[in-house]
Parts: structure tokens; sequence; C-alpha cells
């Protein structure tokens, strides 16, 4: 669903378009306070996730106001304040929850989501849409943008395919965890969410790093970093240091090579931010599908060797695309 609104970015001026956005949040969150059935709350849950979508109109908005050399810390900024924004609301909405109940995580949602788009809709400037197309026109022209840009194609299935093996690795390892030397249980497992912490700090660096060394090179560095995160948890497998260890490289490698990416990937076309953005992030979130199917399939053949195993593989084949790019 994200898909088809990320392109309106291009056509609608965005301070509006988060603003429509950030109502519609603010009201898909009332509906599910008040849901009386299942059918209904699984409505609102869905428009929560449509109306998410404020994300990603900001990050191509926020490029789209800077200049090339300034693009790295922006998106990286950006990233962080993502990065720490998903882990502070799974451990406040879980504590939330549990204190007083699933509709007070709605209840807050919802006043949260009213203060920012308030902030949001005073405080962002305007813009003039780039691209005059009619809504089914300006989707058409979003795959013609991925036909016309053979370096799009190549960042995407980069971009793909690292995130294909980071979704190995945490569609896997709550059950890895579960099982003996570790026994950890669910609340014990969760835990190691908090390591993604590191890729705040990957965000953040990868930004300063890109003016530096040049998003390719950035982008294969990173893929360094998560292929030797999965060799330290496969080589010592039931090691607990090992796999902080390996989960660290990981999340740091692959917000950095995240950051570095999408640097490249809104500097193709200035006009066509968003509907770039949505392609990629379409075959992104596509390459995690997969990597989330591929992994536990992985695991139930392979156990833990086989998720390292398909794990590299990705990330070679993430290698391969990057190395084809033209360097930027």
């Amino acid at each position: 669903m994200h898909y088809y609104l990320f392109p309106l970015g291009d056509a609608l001026p965005r301070r509006r378009l988060i603003g429509f956005l950030s109502c519609l949040l603010v009201a898909s969150c009332l509906l599910a306070i008040i849901s009386p059935n299942l059918p209904l709350l699984l409505i609102a849950v869905f428009l929560i996730g449509v109306s998410a979508n404020i994300t990603q109109q900001l990050i191509p908005f926020a490029a789209s106001m800077v200049s090339p050399e300034n693009k790295g810390a922006t998106l990286s900024t950006l990233m962080m304040g993502l990065t720490l924004g998903i882990l502070l609301s799974r451990t406040l909405s879980g504590y939330v929850g549990e204190q007083y109940g699933w509709r007070a995580v709605f209840i807050m949602s919802a006043g949260i989501s009213a203060i920012f788009g308030v902030l949001l809709f005073t405080f962002l400037p305007s813009n003039k849409p780039h691209s005059q197309l009619g809504y089914w026109a300006l989707i058409k022209s979003t795959l013609s943008l991925f036909i016309k840009h053979k370096s799009l194609q190549k960042y995407t299935f980069s971009g793909a395919c690292w995130f294909a093996s980071f979704n190995v690795l945490w569609a896997t390892l709550a059950i890895y965890v579960s099982d003996a030397p570790f026994n950890y249980n669910a609340q014990q497992a969760g835990l190691f969410g908090v390591i993604a912490l590191a890729g705040v700090i990957g965000a953040k660096l990868a930004g300063r790093w890109v003016n530096k060394l040049g998003s390719k090179n950035v982008v294969m560095l990173a893929l360094v970093l998560i292929a030797l995160g999965f060799v330290i948890t496969g080589l010592f497998a039931g090691n607990l240091i090992a796999l902080v260890v390996g989960i660290i490289l990981i999340d740091f490698g692959i917000f950095s090579a995240q950051v570095a990416n999408q640097v490249r990937v809104f500097s193709i076309d200035p006009t066509a931010q968003s509907r770039i953005n949505g392609i990629y992030m379409l075959g992104y979130y596509l390459g995690g599908a997969i990597g989330s199917m591929v992994g536990l399939k992985a695991f139930a053949l392979y156990q833990w060797p086989g998720v390292i195993a398909v794990s590299i593989l990705f990330l070679v084949g993430s290698g391969c695309f990057n190395a084809l790019a033209k360097r930027t």
C-alpha cells in the first residue's frame, strides 16, 4: 500500500500531504481505541500503517532541501531519529500495554501523533511540486523511472540483498536463542533488539563517511562489516558474547549502508525523489520479506549454519550489484 503513496510527494505539496497523513494517523488511532470488535480494529491498524508513510515523505523532502554535500549528514540524522523512534516505541508501548492495557497504547499514539502533526505542519516549509501528472500517470511513471535509470536498479537490488540478509537474522534469532545453550524466553530474546542501538551510531557516522569516501566505498565497507558479523556468530555459535558482537557489527553495517545508498538514490533525479524513493523502498522491503522466508527455511533445514550461509550469499549478491554501480 505504501507504494501507492510514495509518488504523491512529487505531485502534491509535501507539507499538505504530511498534514493530511498526520490527521489520518490520529483518526486511525482513535478508531482503534473505540473498536468494539476485531474486524474494525484490523481496519484501524491497516490505516495506521498507511498513514505511517509520513516518514517516507519526510526523507525525500529533507533530501530535496539540502545541497549534495550535506545529503549524507541530513539523511544520517533522519535515520538516527527513525531508529531511536522504533526502539523507544517498542519499549514504551510494551510498558504501557502491560500496565494499562492495549487501548492505552493507541491513546498514547494518538496524542503523540497529534502533537507532531501540528509541529510538522507549523514548521515545515512549503514546496512547489515538480510534477503535474495525474495520480495513475504518476504511478506508471514510477516504473518507467526504474527502467530508465540503470543505477537505480543496481542500488535497489544491492539494498534488497543486504536487507534480506538482515531479515534472515532477525526472523530466526528468537528461535535460535530459545534453544540450548541459551534457553531464553520471549522477553529475554526481545532484549537483543536493544543492541540495534549500534545502528544509530552507524547511521550517524555514515553521513560523514559518504563525503570523504563516496557512497560506493561506504556501502562496500558496510557489507564487509555485516559479513564479518555473520562469520563471528557462525564460528562461535552458542557463545553469547560472539552473538552480541556479531549483531552489533551487522546492525552497524546495515544502517551505514542504508544511509550511503539513499544518498546516491536521492541524487539520481531531483525532480522525482518521492517516486524514486518509493521504488527503492519497495525493492528494499521485498528483499526483507524474501530474506525472512528463506531464513526460516534455512533454519528449519540446517539450523544456525544454514542461516549464516544464506546471509553470506545475500551479501555476496549485494556486493556484486554495488560493484557494478558507478562510483558516487
